[in-house]
């Protein structure tokens, strides 16, 4: 015999009620007796004049100069406030802690008394969220059947060499890149006036701020170097011929989208180094033939380094790049998991 899930939540509702009614029924127990004994409830919560006088004399006399010991301990201050309002930087992942481990219990709980209540209401296997979702989606855009052709295709052993993952440890770096940049860009100001302060301040105040400073810039540099390797292993192994012609061009592509995020992304810093290492990277693109001149003025915003370059480098950065190279890498995957993998020489 099933239960209905109408009838667990009046089950639920009749617990709740039965808890209520005996909280009255205590409650009024224990008026009661307090009653007999002759207490009143408004003389149990009325101030006494005696302990106020003797608070006020205490006062008086720490005013005095002594009795530093009577005065009255500090008012309980929630630690969320205390970032904010007192500048504290003490105890200040307690509350997130806290919340996230009973919150995470809690769920657990709702989610497994859910589940048995579903087994025993439907009397059949419990089907995984998951599962539900994807046959949710399958039964109405069918979603199966065009992500198997992606998800399920075999991949040779001679594949599963290291030098064929080069260009997915250049994708999983990329990954690592937009997280952390992300953290980063919480705090960076982009401003000639704040943008060194900020990097300062990141690297001394906010937690864990030098080392998500230190992973962004290690995997900027092995994306670089891990770009160049895949390209090179393509070109040594012949993989740029046909059909694979727009395979090679996409990955050239993305090289020069890779070494564009290293450029406009050492001038945000804002020191000198950044300063004139752009300074000397703007000047080799103005020395382009016919056309050199109008790329140093649209990279600059005019004919030196100032406070537009950085404001400009930073949107290409984190706006107009990434949509790029997300694009050309999403154009990028697909004819490879379309022609698959070359074979080796």
């Amino acid at each position: 015999m099933s239960i209905p899930h109408r009838k667990i939540f009046s089950y639920i509702l009749l617990g709740v009620a039965l808890v209520g009614v005996i909280f009255v029924i205590t409650s009024t127990v224990h008026a009661q007796r307090m009653k007999a004994e002759g207490i009143s409830l408004s003389e149990l919560y009325q101030p006494d004049p005696n302990l106020a006088a003797q608070a006020l004399d205490s006062l008086n006399a720490n005013s005095s100069g002594g009795g530093e010991d009577l005065l009255p301990p500090d008012p309980f201050q929630d630690q969320c406030l205390h970032c904010h309002i007192l500048g504290e930087e003490t105890r200040l992942w307690t509350p997130f802690i806290r919340w996230a481990t009973f919150g995470t219990i809690a769920l657990v709980f709702v989610f497994a008394v859910y589940q048995n209540a579903s087994v025993w209401g439907n009397r059949k296997p419990w089907v995984p969220i998951v599962t539900r979702v994807s046959e949710w989606l399958d039964a109405r855009y069918q979603t199966q059947e065009f992500l198997s052709t992606f998800l399920k295709k075999p991949v040779p052993i001679w594949a599963t060499r290291w030098w064929y993952c080069l260009g997915g440890i250049t994708a999983f770096l990329f990954v690592v890149q937009g997280i952390t940049g992300v953290l980063l860009a919480f705090y960076y100001i982009p401003t000639p006036e704040e943008a060194y302060a900020s990097i300062q301040f990141i690297e001394s105040q906010v937690l864990f701020g030098a080392s998500i400073r230190a992973i962004h810039h290690w995997s900027a540099n092995g994306m670089v170097i891990m770009c160049f390797a895949h390209l090179l292993r393509v070109f040594i192994m012949g993989a740029f011929k046909p059909p694979r012609e727009l395979n090679w061009s996409s990955g050239v592509l993305l090289l020069l989208f890779t070494l564009a995020f290293g450029l406009t992304g050492y001038l945000l810093p804002w020191d000198q180094r950044a300063y004139w290492a752009s300074t000397v990277a703007t000047e080799i693109a103005g020395a382009f033939p016919h056309i050199g001149e109008l790329i140093l003025v649209m990279l600059r915003v005019g004919w030196n380094v100032t406070g537009e370059t950085l404001s400009r480098f930073y949107a290409m950065h984190i706006l107009v790049l990434p949509v790029m190279i997300i694009a050309v890498m999403g154009l990028h995957f697909i004819m490879v998991r379309r022609q698959g993998v070359t074979q080796p020489l």
